[in-house]
């Protein structure tokens, strides 16, 4: 590696944190996926299995905007924001599991835990170009 070159592990660390924030996203589209499935599959029927596939990803959206995304109204110290993102996205890593692939499921977990952390980690780091959400607490 060049010698001089600021960043993360000697990189740029800006193109590692849009690619890192993709992820991320990604991430959050499948934990929405997963519920749903688990809701509509989850042995009900009728109304109850329309209920739980429409419901509880609706009500991940309704959590995570209100406490997780990063234009909340309500931006929370980070522990709780974090516990939001454990919910939710450990809540699509559950569901999947629920519906039968519990090895889907751990990988899903442990990109999640590679993800959250290096995204806080580039957040509480000012040599990545991207604004500071964390906050002092």
């Amino acid at each position: 590696m060049a010698g001089g070159s600021d960043g993360i592990a000697g990189l740029d660390a800006r193109p590692w944190y849009v690619a890192n924030e993709a992820v991320a996203f990604l991430l959050e589209l499948a934990a929405l996926g997963f519920l749903g499935w688990w809701g509509v599959g989850a042995g009900h029927e009728g109304v109850v299995r329309i209920l739980l596939g429409v419901g509880t990803p609706l009500l991940a959206v309704v959590v995570w905007g209100l406490f997780a995304a990063p234009r909340a109204r309500r931006r929370p110290r980070l522990l709780l924001v974090l516990v939001v993102k454990a919910l939710v996205l450990g809540g699509g890593a559950a569901a999947l599991y629920g519906v039968g692939h519990p090895v889907a499921a751990a990988a899903m977990a442990v990109v999640t835990v590679a993800n959250v952390t290096v995204a806080e980690t580039f957040r509480a780091s000012p040599s990545t170009g991207a604004e500071s959400t964390a906050q002092p607490g």
